[in-house]
């Protein structure tokens, strides 16, 4: 069987196109009168669908227009070269553009005629008219063009991420007629500055919604100029704003801590290690250690800070490289620092959703958003672990050094939870899922947490479980659909506490004084946390993956563009 040609009636061209995939017919008679009648042919609208066999009412149209198509490129080409012939002129007799910085700011120059810059983002012919929907980076504005403007040749052959000059009249849409801004643009001038390329290496050639996600990673500096990429980095940028807004409210200081240490925080496993001049360093894992030792002189203080974990996970909530949103509190209980954590994430979102701008992009991206109900639901750890088994959901059973143990058929082996497990992400995730609100998890038994984190007393859980001997003032707040967002604990206090830590994890204390000093010197009751500001901009936006929340996102072998 031969092989079929193909038809994009969007990206193709019947003056360029081949009929293959990369370089399409843009008409279905098109490529019957090329390839005969008889061809096998394959047609879709745009690059969002795919390809498709055409109707036989398609076919039997397209048959009899077949004979038409030579005429018509005829005429297109001396269209093209008579174009070539057409100058536009700005015309002096008109009044004076107002040259516009920012889409963003012409609502109130409606009526007047105005000069903006942008790319062109949209483009579609109809009859003698082009219809441009620009975009700069800080809204959209449809233009129309007609007369001379839609009949030069650079008018003719615009394509899609071209950059642009355009003037005319900011006039209100027409009654019945919707446009970005309520209004449009009348152009009576206007030229390219950068024309993107047509053909084979045309913008929605390179990149589509149906592109692989390889694709789409190595081409993430396109996937930006999308509207939903866009939106999400935007939404991102409201959100630090707003948490910003939230801590000076309640005069948190922010500090910058570096990113290039000689101590570890979340174990040695995850460091990326590199040579500092000659001496062995690190990528931090989190800020904590260098925020506390803020507490005595700053007070409270939280830093947005990049963070480093070099964990072999491709899972959709991970990220090599991420911003850690990390806060310390002095002279506060365990209960305190969860209210905190609370007031913070509700009220950073009570915020977006008081600002216009910010609860569109909100209602754009995540249309069935509601702020979450307060108070949190706070659950033991020992809770936890019993929830799981009464629901049946159980894990797979692993050895001492984390191999997954198989039965006979070499299946893994599947076994309910029990005190000591570190609950696995699936199985958090679908527990918070059922449950449907956010949920404090507390209270992890102490070998499953940082060597930092303050140990309270035995005690029974609320479900009446046994005890665990030696659990700790620790929390994760998970999310319906994402699961853990923020972590957090009380630290430890005392100073030989601390030094018993240090032993029992195999850690060299040298490297810590400073961090032992703050017990040294004036000691007192803290906690904090680190938020994952990508895993929070997931839930916020209902992203699947924390990949689209980051501006070029890092995961192991991924480190370009």
């Amino acid at each position: 069987m031969a092989p079929p040609f193909y038809v994009d009636e969007t990206a193709g061209s019947d003056l360029t196109g081949v009929g293959s995939q990369e370089a399409p017919y843009q008409s279905l008679a098109y490529a019957l009168f090329v390839q005969g009648h008889s061809a096998t042919v394959l047609i879709r609208k745009d690059s969002s669908i795919d390809y498709e066999e055409p109707t036989q009412s398609a076919i039997k149209k397209a048959k009899k227009g077949a004979d038409g198509p030579r005429e018509e490129r005829e005429k297109r080409e001396r269209l093209l070269e008579e174009s070539k012939k057409i100058e536009l002129v700005e015309d002096a007799s008109l009044s004076a553009a107002i040259q516009v910085l920012k889409i963003l700011n012409l609502k109130p120059l409606r009526g007047k005629r105005v000069r903006v810059f942008g790319w062109v983002h949209r483009l579609r012919s109809q009859k003698d008219i082009i219809f441009i929907v620009l975009r700069d980076g800080t809204g959209y504005l449809q233009a129309v063009l007609s007369g001379v403007p839609a009949q030069i040749y650079a008018a003719l052959t615009l394509t899609l991420e071209s950059s642009v000059e355009l003037v005319g009249i900011l006039q209100p849409t027409p009654e019945g007629k919707t446009a970005p801004g309520d209004h449009e643009l009348v152009v009576d001038f206007w030229r390219i500055i950068g024309a993107a390329p047509g053909g084979d290496d045309a913008f929605t050639n390179r990149l589509n919604e149906k592109s692989d996600p390889s694709i789409l990673a190595d081409l993430r500096h396109l996937v930006l100029r999308g509207e939903n990429a866009s939106s999400v980095l935007r939404l991102r940028a409201a959100m630090l704003s707003a948490v910003r807004a939230v801590y000076a409210e309640r005069h948190l200081l922010e500090v910058t801590p570096p990113c290039l240490v000689q101590t570890q925080v979340e174990g040695g496993a995850t460091l990326f290690k590199l040579e500092y001049y000659g001496q062995p360093a690190f990528l931090t894992q989190s800020s904590q250690l260098y925020l506390e030792t803020c507490l005595p002189s700053l007070g409270d203080v939280f830093c947005v800070q990049e963070s480093f974990r070099a964990e072999n996970s491709h899972t959709r909530r991970h990220l090599s490289e991420y911003t850690h949103l990390e806060a310390e509190l002095a002279f506060i209980t365990f209960e305190d620092l969860m209210d905190h954590i609370e007031m913070i994430v509700c009220e950073t979102v009570d915020k977006l959703l008081q600002n216009e701008s910010t609860a569109a992009l909100i209602k754009q991206l995540n249309p069935s958003f509601t702020p979450p109900a307060r108070p949190f639901m706070r659950m033991a750890y020992v809770d936890a672990i019993a929830w799981l088994n009464d629901h049946g959901i159980t894990h797979e059973a692993e050895d001492a050094d984390g191999n997954v143990i198989t039965d006979a058929d070499g299946k893994p082996k599947v076994v309910p939870h029990a005190i000591g497990d570190d609950i696995a992400e699936a199985a958090e995730r679908k527990m918070t899922d059922i449950i449907g609100t956010p949920i404090f998890l507390r209270s992890f038994p102490a070998e499953l947490k940082a060597f930092y984190m303050k140990k309270h007393a035995p005690g029974s859980s609320s479900a009446g479980a046994a005890p665990h001997p030696v659990l700790t003032e620790s929390c994760d707040l998970l999310m319906p659909g994402v699961g853990e967002i923020v972590g957090g604990s009380m630290r430890i206090s005392d100073i030989d506490e601390l030094l018993a830590a240090y032993k029992r994890e195999g850690i060299d204390p040298a490297p810590y004084y400073w961090f032992t000093d703050q017990r040294k010197y004036g000691t007192c009751e803290h906690g904090g946390y680190g938020l994952g500001v990508e895993r929070f901009l997931a839930w916020l936006a209902n992203r699947y993956t924390v990949r689209e929340c980051s501006l070029y996102p890092r995961w192991p072998g991924r480190a370009t563009p």
